[in-house]
């Protein structure tokens, strides 16, 4: 055999080996329950739950907690399943949090009662959506 065919193999291989590692760790979206048994279970791997915020009556997000040095905060998230959970988030409030029509956190439990996220990810409302478009005379 060649030198290059072998190595082209060595590296066919290599890849090979990246990419099957890399799907180990790909995460799916997951429910607070799904968290809650994976804690059970001893299994601490961060996973991603979707879901809204807790909001009032009147639309206006419920249940932010922001410590006092303004470095973390506890939110209210509902998932898609309608668990209601609290979640600690160890940084500042992202920019547009309130706003957002969607939350992902990437996390565990680290207690029985809290969600722990490392990190967060919103939808916010887009500004490229359909309004209502009057047209005088057509």
């Amino acid at each position: 055999m060649k030198k290059g065919h072998i190595l082209g193999l060595g590296i066919i291989a290599i890849a090979i080996v990246i990419i099957v590692s890399m799907l180990g760790d790909a995460s799916t979206y997951e429910s607070f329950a799904t968290a809650k048994e994976m804690k059970v279970k001893g299994e601490d791997k961060a996973i991603h739950v979707v879901g809204q915020l807790k909001k009032g009556i009147s639309g206006e997000v419920e249940g932010i907690e922001v410590n006092e040095n303004k470095t973390s905060f506890y939110f209210m998230m509902i998932d898609n399943d309608g668990t209601e959970q609290k979640v600690f988030y160890n940084e500042p409030v992202p920019a547009d949090f309130h706003r957002s029509e969607q939350v992902v956190v990437i996390g565990a439990y680290k207690s029985e009662e809290i969600f722990m996220a490392d990190k967060i990810l919103m939808k916010c409302p887009s500004k490229y959506q359909e309004t209502e478009v009057n047209t005088a005379g057509m």
